[in-house]
């Protein structure tokens, strides 16, 4: 595995930790105190800053370690979340995203708006601990006197020459802070901390972060530059720390490296420093590595060196030996301690082991979606063959059959099952949407998600996040008032908008709801007749006239603006609904809100279809469209102007659509009663029964793209092939069932007119 795919799954793991950040801190916003959503916060922007260290990204690593020190405040509650500072909180998120994602595509990011950050995330910090932000720098570097030693002999005959180290007695001088309580620390790396990207001298530095801090190297382990092993671990540490944080802050420090190293944390009020250089040929140090964060990780070559930098350079010699490998490391998945000890307390309860995972490529689960779908054609086609060639219905051939067609259907179930996945992600990416355009439009406005487990198609999942785009802009935009027309209005001024999602027969629902205006529709036909969208003299219901949203080149926006006015948005919702197999509706309360539902199915892949003859032509209507099938009678059936019929079912008149004449297969329309009807929900709520001549039979059928392979035919929304072998058209009822209801419409005008 190359560097590059090494660094695809840090990516990849980014992209999880940043999810798992948002989710956090919106529960966080919504007044979830639990320590376990802080610390899962915390851990989130930890883990980021740890593998962009291994791989040097000082850009990333910068602002997720301002980031972390902010969090740490709130997790150690000497920060308060509150809404204000959680809206910066979220903003950085959103920065820490930006970085991920320049890291990765190399973008650009806008520097005056992560520098404005910082310098909140430090004010946040420094406000609520004015007198912790002085204890907790590290204390100024003081210089050390390094005594000249003789020039050493080669060991071998490589011409190595080990450098021996002689430091004058550390003297450990009173400093102020003298009187905290005191850690002696032993740090012992194993090779698994730096094969997992973990970085001692990241470590080392943000133990020095607690307070006054004194560091021995032990490097009596460290071998012959040709004996070097680049995946070992040779040096370790004794550390003398003081601060009031207490053991967990010290232990939190080594969090994700606590499996992979020796630890031992002893609270001493003593200093035992001295004692131990007696004892080890150390190299002793006062660590200071706030140098790191200030860029000056070398001191000029004429001066001598301070004891940090001396410190630095000798972590940084031990990860430049043991780490040349680090980077190549993240072929491993990071533990962290929470996920080890909960993993430890649930073997020991006997408990069910937590799921495992793994990352495939997509590509190879299209291709294995793609030969199962192939299998389910050859399946259905020796079916219909033995069908053909076999008339008693009892062989042991078709009891095999039966058998292979439901092992197909388990294979098949599972196989998609692969690539069902929740929508979460996808409504986690509309917050971040929510916040930026409230900011430019100066409204508040909170996002509510429910549902967000509901699992999907991921290719279904892949393309909403263009419409959902839109539609959240246009109801943040158009839909949410400002918070002084709410006020007036006597609403709250914070604005809601409600995404939601939900099975329902075999399709997924999701819906856009807000508590704005509403649609106004005056305006909106004026509009539309002003860009020459439809007559003047247009007599409009109230769903026609909401739907003229979707019409290219509408707009109601005064003016063009960086969110809106340009007439592009809500085409391009319905045109991507309609490109997914799926339907919009749109329902609305002047003064109340919107509600913006669409219908999409679950898989673009497979679907259970009712096969019909219409016309001498084989067509295919999906099963979750059909209510029932019935067969018309005579004395059901009634005439509806000149060419309309209606069919009275239960007590109810339900318009008969024509299949066949509408997409043109015959020009008269045939005898409802010699044909077969079947019910089916409409884009508008309303049934509508489609007449066809007769049904073949119910089939799960392969999805094969019609646009792709031929091009797009009205009324029809993709093509199958069938057991057969021939190429099936299957129906979109949504359009067949539009066309009929605008003859229907005009109709209907000219009744009223006569009336």
């Amino acid at each position: 595995m190359d560097m590059n795919e090494i660094k695809e799954i840090f990516f990849q793991e980014c992209e999880e930790q940043l999810a798992e950040l948002e989710s956090g801190l919106l529960k966080m916003n919504d007044g979830d105190r639990d320590p376990e959503t802080v610390n899962a916060v915390f851990r989130a922007v930890h883990s980021i800053k740890g593998g962009a260290g291994a791989f040097g990204l000082d850009d990333l690593v910068a602002f997720a370690h301002v980031f972390e020190t902010t969090l740490d405040c709130v997790r150690s509650n000497k920060l308060e979340p509150t809404q204000d500072v959680l809206k910066v909180m979220l903003k950085s998120a959103d920065v820490l995203a930006d970085l991920t994602n320049a890291a990765r595509d190399g973008g650009s990011v806008d520097e005056s708006r992560s520098r404005g950050l910082v310098k909140e995330l430090e004010a946040l910090a420094n406000g609520e601990l004015p007198k912790q932000s002085a204890a907790t720098e590290a204390p100024a570097a003081k210089p050390v006197t390094v005594a000249a030693a003789p020039a050493p002999k080669p060991t071998d005959d490589s011409g190595f020459q080990p450098i021996p180290f002689s430091f004058d007695d550390f003297s450990g001088e009173e400093e102020a802070g003298s009187d905290l309580p005191t850690y002696e620390i032993t740090f012992k790396p194993r090779s698994d901390l730096y094969s997992k990207g973990n970085d001692a001298t990241l470590l080392l530095r943000d133990l020095s972060r607690l307070g006054e801090m004194s560091c021995y190297c032990n490097m009596d382990a460290l071998p012959g530059l040709d004996e070097v092993d680049p995946e070992a671990a040779y040096f370790y540490w004794n550390l003398t720390l003081k601060t009031d944080r207490g053991e967990d802050a010290v232990r939190t420090v080594f969090e994700f490296a606590e499996w992979d190293c020796d630890l031992d944390v002893i609270a001493t009020e003593t200093n035992a420093v001295a004692s131990a250089s007696e004892e080890l040929p150390m190299i002793p140090v006062p660590f200071d590595l706030s140098i790191l964060d200030d860029g000056a990780a070398e001191a000029p070559a004429e001066q001598p060196k301070s004891d940090a930098a001396a410190a630095v350079a000798a972590a940084e010699t031990a990860s430049n030996v043991t780490q040349m490998t680090a980077a190549a490391a993240r072929v491993e998945k990071k533990e962290s301690a929470a996920a080890a000890a909960a993993s430890a307390a649930a073997a020991a309860q006997n408990n069910a082991a937590a799921g495992q995972t793994i990352r495939v490529d997509l590509d190879r689960v299209d291709r294995l979606i793609n030969l199962v779908g192939e299998l389910v054609i050859n399946q259905a086609m020796l079916s219909q063959s033995v069908i053909e060639n076999d008339t008693t219905g009892t062989s042991s051939i078709n009891m095999g059959l039966e058998e292979l067609q439901q092992l197909t259907r388990e294979i098949q179930d599972s196989v998609m099952a692969i690539r069902a996945q929740p929508v979460k992600p996808v409504f986690q990416r509309m917050s971040r949407i929510v916040r930026e355009i409230a900011d430019m439009t100066g409204k508040t406005i909170r996002l509510i998600t429910e549902g967000e487990n509901t699992e999907v198609d991921k290719t279904v999942i892949d393309k909403l996040a263009e419409p959902l785009t839109h539609m959240i802009r246009n109801a943040v935009d158009h839909g949410i008032e400002t918070p002084e027309k709410r006020a007036a209005a006597g609403k709250n001024v914070e604005g809601t908008v409600r995404l939601t999602a939900k099975h329902r027969s075999g399709r997924i629902l999701i819906e856009l709801a807000d508590d704005g205006a509403g649609i106004n529709r005056e305006k909106v036909k004026q509009k539309a007749i002003a860009n020459d969208l439809i007559p003047s003299d247009s007599n409009l219901t109230d769903e026609e006239i909401d739907n003229l949203i979707f019409l290219p080149g509408f707009s109601t926006a005064d003016k063009i603006s960086d969110i809106s006015g340009r007439g592009v948005g809500m085409d391009v919702v319905k045109r991507s609904i309609q490109a997914l197999g799926g339907r919009i509706n749109i329902t609305s309360r002047p003064g109340q809100g919107s509600v913006f539902t669409m219908s999409l199915p679950l898989t673009l892949a497979v679907l259970d279809g009712m096969v019909v003859t219409v016309a001498g032509q084989t067509l295919v209507v999906p099963l979750t469209a059909i209510v029932e099938t019935l067969q018309p009678e005579a004395a059901a059936i009634h005439s509806f102007g000149a060419s309309h019929r209606l069919i009275s079912i239960r007590n109810s008149f339900c318009p008969l659509v024509d299949v066949g004449r509408i997409l043109n297969f015959r020009a008269t329309q045939a005898n409802p009663v010699e044909g077969v009807a079947l019910l089916v929900e409409s884009e508008g709520g309303g049934q509508r029964a489609l007449m066809v001549d007769a049904i073949q039979g119910q089939r799960q059928v392969v999805i094969k793209s019609l646009e792709a392979n031929y091009t797009h035919v009205p009324g029809i929304a993709a093509a199958t092939i069938l057991g057969d072998g021939r190429v099936a058209l299957i129906l979109d009822v949504d359009a067949v069932v539009g066309a009929s209801r605008g003859q229907a419409l005009r109709q209907e005008v000219s009744l009223a007119a006569v009336g």
